[in-house]
């Protein structure tokens, strides 16, 4: 205790002299948040203020969690977690961050994995300080979308039986108007959107709502555009880089490649008909399966490696030849990190603290839920019309890739983006952070589309500061860094 206390005291002494407490990780992960800044004004939100939350390192921003209500009838609710920026909120954009699946958690990736403030510990039972996180920049909300993925949920069973890209964007734009009840001073202020994965079909469905919908004043949201990393785009041209990639980077063999060019006509409604072309798609999964299919040079998580047999090959066999997708297996630079997010948010102290449950009737809350990814009934084939609808509309649309991806690889994205035939307006070229090139970028008539060198599926956890700067770019409508 007394080795605690000097820990404790020396931190008190470190703001006082204005020094950054966040690098002294000794001290970080040992002081609670006690909140000292009013609410914004005109904000009344006392009940969702995160006032305790366990493990939490020093932080001088508050933060929200709780439900909204999206249906009344049926009682759908979806969870957020709404962090302030840690400098000026009231003069900066709010951002709202969505993870893909379908089926998994904004919250366990994005805000614990990725961009929030506050990661989970390798033990999965403290929190460390995200020096990049993106509330640095912006004021981020996240959202477990839709109903039955982490802590958001439905009174009406027959809600999870139908879930799909419609109603998940139907119930995230109701969710923002009810939101913005919660906090109205946010109403007016500039917004963008911003997820990865399928969250490439989510952004855009959801951006197009807003557009739409903004023909009526009183429904306003002041979009100005997305941000779009790893993202399915477009099926038939998402599976080609899918199997050229695999190809490109030695995972399948020349007669694999040739096969299922020669066997699979992505473009028709059902490529899965030809017994050949399913065969050597399966060789392909096969082979992705020994290793980490997000990550291709990192290490899988052993401690996990059964599960993950038994789950992944099920979904895959059962599900590529009906909707064209494949489950989720693994992100982020550490492998284990799903297990870690999971240990922590089945804690009764974290639930109650999140106001997600009163701490006694706990909630069975899982990083993806493979129920929803395998009863997914709506998903559309291609997102490049709204794109087209977007960036005539005038949105700023952003899109990049982490390159050492197999899931939604590069290749991919290049091939869907090109099917937009847009007008190159800044050509191929590096963009630089901290005097290393991070990646290539290029810049089109309504569009801007960048890689990140040595990055995986869920880019963020592989690049937190290079990530962090070319979010700053983003909302700055500035081109990435284009000198050391």
């Amino acid at each position: 205790m007394d080795i605690l206390l000097k820990v404790k005291i020396f931190c008190t002494l470190a703001i006082v002299l204005g020094l950054i407490c966040a690098k002294h990780v000794a001290c970080s992960r040992h002081r609670q948040y006690h909140p000292g800044r009013k609410m914004s004004s005109g904000d009344n939100n006392n009940e969702d203020l995160v006032t305790s939350f366990p493990g939490q390192p020093h932080a001088d921003f508050q933060h929200f969690a709780g439900y909204v209500t999206v249906n009344e009838t049926n009682g759908r609710a979806l969870f957020y977690w709404f962090y302030e920026a840690i400098t000026n909120p009231q003069e900066k954009p709010l951002v709202l961050w969505l993870n893909g699946g379908p089926g998994c958690s904004s919250v366990g990736y994005g805000a614990t994995q990725e961009i929030g403030p506050f990661l989970v510990d390798s033990d999965g039972q403290g929190l460390k300080y995200n020096n990049f996180s993106w509330n640095r920049e912006a004021n981020v909300l996240f959202v477990e979308s839709p109903v039955g993925v982490g802590f958001s949920y439905s009174n009406t069973t027959s809600d999870y039986e139908h879930l799909g890209d419609d109603l998940t964007a139907n119930d995230a734009y109701n969710f923002l108007h009810k939101w913005f009840l919660k906090f109205p001073s946010y109403r007016t202020r500039t917004f963008y959107i911003a997820g990865e994965s399928y969250a490439g079909k989510y952004v855009p469905e959801l951006a197009e709502l807003i557009v739409d919908r903004n023909m009526e004043p009183s429904l306003h949201i002041d979009l100005k555009g997305i941000l779009l990393g790893n993202p399915e785009t477009s099926d038939a041209e998402d599976w080609m880089g899918i199997v050229d990639y695999a190809w490109s980077h030695a995972v399948i063999s020349d007669e694999t490649h040739r096969e299922i060019r020669e066997s699979c006509d992505f473009k028709s409604s059902n490529p899965w008909i030809n017994q050949t072309c399913c065969d050597a798609v399966d060789e392909l999964l096969a082979q992705y399966h020994k290793i980490d299919m997000y990550s291709l040079y990192t290490p899988v998580c052993f401690a996990t490696a059964a599960r993950s047999n038994d789950q992944s090959t099920k979904s895959v066999m059962s599900y590529k030849r009906t909707l064209k997708m494949m489950p989720r297996i693994m992100g982020g630079f550490d492998p284990c990190l799903d297990d870690y997010a999971t240990a922590f948010y089945n804690r009764p102290d974290v639930q109650k603290a999140l106001h997600a449950s009163d701490g006694h009737s706990l909630k069975n809350w899982s990083i993806c839920n493979y129920k929803i990814f395998n009863n997914w009934e709506d998903s559309k084939p291609s997102v490049i019309p709204i794109y087209k609808k977007l960036i005539s509309a005038g949105l700023r649309i952003w899109v990049y890739s982490g390159d050492t991806d197999g899931r939604v690889p590069v290749l991919s994205t290049r091939y869907s983006l090109s099917t937009l035939n847009l007008r190159i307006t800044k050509p191929w070229r590096p963009w630089y952070h901290e005097k290393e090139v991070s990646g290539w970028f290029q810049e089109y008539e309504g569009l801007t589309f960048a890689t990140f060198r040595g990055a995986g599926h869920d880019v963020p956890s592989f690049k937190p500061s290079g990530s962090l700067a070319f979010f700053s770019s983003f909302l700055l409508g500035q081109s990435p860094p284009e000198t050391k």
